[in-house]
């Protein structure tokens, strides 16, 4: 600085004193999430998976009605995909697109598989009917939900339900673990190792 800006500079800052350490504040609520915000971001994260996910049936593989479903995403144990399978995990969740046109069972897929993993389910039960009847593509909700859950992020798994609870004409979905429930399952292993 020359001469004139240093006087210019301690001019204007004539007046000015420092804050003391008591005028600082913290709110820990202005940086924590709202509930409106977590509304919005599952609102965006549906949408963009409704933006990518194809409604016409010339874009999904066709299946037979009675064909079996079957999904595992790389890093899912043999013996937990077994255990779905068999129909051994609980499903709070059951969710009906039977009857429904595309563009709606696609949407009440996407927001249902968000609102399971959001209540952190760990398995939903999809009722997607054979289609037997549908002209003039069978099987086509059955088709269509083979095709998107697998562009579910959240969606670990699935595969054709036991007979009791639909056979080939639902499935069960496995959902990924929540970052609450991997903490949680970490702890817990981790318990009894280390230092004594």
């Amino acid at each position: 600085m020359t001469g004139d800006e240093s006087e210019l500079f301690w001019a204007e800052m004539a007046g000015v004193k420092p804050l003391e350490q008591g005028d600082k504040v913290f709110n820990p609520e202005a940086n924590s999430v709202t509930q409106a915000q977590l509304s919005r971001r599952a609102a965006a994260e549906a949408n963009e998976y409704l933006d990518r996910m194809p409604t016409d049936p010339a874009l999904f593989k066709p299946m037979a009605p009675d064909d079996p479903v079957s999904f595992k995403r790389q890093g899912v144990q043999d013996q937990v995909f077994k255990n779905l399978r068999l129909g051994k995990y609980k499903h709070p969740t059951i969710l009906d697109l039977r009857g429904m046109r595309l563009r709606d069972a696609k949407e009440a897929l996407v927001n249902g598989m968000l609102a399971a993993f959001g209540r952190e389910e760990r398995c939903v039960l999809l009722i997607h009917g054979k289609g037997l009847g549908n002209k003039p593509y069978p099987a086509l909700i059955k088709s269509a939900v083979s095709s998107w859950l697998p562009q579910l992020d959240e969606v670990m798994g699935f595969h054709s339900a036991l007979k009791e609870e639909g056979g080939n004409g639902a499935m069960y979905v496995m959902l990924a673990k929540s970052q609450a429930q991997k903490d949680a399952a970490r702890e817990t292993h981790h318990k009894g190792s280390g230092f004594r």
